[in-house]
């Protein structure tokens, strides 16, 4: 066994002695990877799978060390069927995995999308936040629930499925009517597709690890994480117990909004920045950070 383990030391050695330039990249770019892939697991409840997995992969180096050979042919046929087992059992974690990496890679194609919105598709979106901030503001007064998505990147049809097809143009009214107490379609979330009411009465997906939300938190509030967890959309929930308005994005919950901060976020998530102002922006950055050094001279100098 000693004289195994120095084999494969030696065996490591003369694997780092040859090794150049591209193979460090490629052992980082894979350790990175590994990385992402277990932070990812963690956050699905494969995460007991994996561990699992590992035990058996432990189990066959012994077993395969050790030639107990009925062993090796029970885990061999076990590995061959396990896999297309896990795939199936594993479907929506993957999917959810597939869509994040999705995402991902649109953010170039998000910023060209929003270059090339018309003048008046900006106005609409404006005029849709402003109605669902008013809308927000006179619910949470009354302590009346509400669960309103922006829709994004992330096409929200099988949501839109379970729900009622209303495709009209937003007014605090309408959401009023919709929200009211007891009203056919007040349980469900109002989809917002670019920036008309398109559906009520929607059903949200479940949070991937429930148990791990505030019990202080109701179905609204789960709900509208669960669908911020599987795509890019905002959701803006209105508390029936409190009023408090909260927003779920990226599977994370942040409340206590007014409609002034309300009004602000969405204006910041949802409305297209426009190329000229962009670029102001990055110059004045630039500026900023080039009169740095001289802001802290001075500030040296007062002292």
């Amino acid at each position: 066994m000693i004289q195994y383990l120095k084999d494969i030391w030696e065996n490591i050695q003369s694997v780092f002695a040859t090794m150049g330039i591209v193979d460090y990249l490629d052992i980082l770019l894979l350790a990175y990877l590994i990385y992402k892939g277990i932070k990812i697991i963690k956050e699905t409840r494969a995460e007991q799978l994996i561990k699992g997995i590992i035990l058996l992969a432990i189990l066959f180096f012994v077993v395969n060390q050790f030639q107990l050979k009925a062993m090796k042919v029970i885990i061999e046929t076990f590995l061959n069927v396990g896999i297309i087992a896990i795939l199936i059992v594993f479907q929506p974690e993957l999917r959810r995995v597939l869509e994040k990496m999705g995402r991902t890679t649109k953010v170039k194609k998000l910023a060209l999308n929003f270059e090339s919105k018309t003048d008046a598709a900006t106005a609409d979106i404006h005029n849709c936040i402003e109605a669902v901030c008013t809308a927000c503001e006179q619910l949470s007064q009354t302590a009346t629930g509400a669960l309103i998505v922006f829709e994004r990147e992330t096409k929200l049809g099988e949501q839109i499925d379970t729900g009622t097809i209303i495709n009209a143009t937003p007014s605090p009214e309408l959401f009023g009517n919709i929200f009211f107490p007891n009203t056919p379609l007040h349980d469900g979330a109002v989809i917002i597709r670019d920036s008309k009411v398109y559906a009520a009465g929607c059903f949200l997906p479940k949070p991937q690890k429930e148990e791990l939300i505030s019990k202080a938190l109701g179905s609204r509030h789960r709900a509208a994480i669960g669908m911020s967890e599987v795509s890019d959309a905002v959701i803006v929930v209105v508390s029936e117990e409190t009023g408090t308005i909260s927003i779920a994005e990226n599977g994370s919950l942040t409340r206590f909004y007014n409609k002034d901060t309300l009004r602000k976020l969405l204006t910041q998530k949802l409305v297209p920045e426009k190329p000229e102002s962009k670029k102001l922006k990055d110059k004045a950055s630039k500026k900023k950070k080039k009169n740095a050094p001289d802001a802290k001279k001075e500030q040296g100098a007062d002292k």
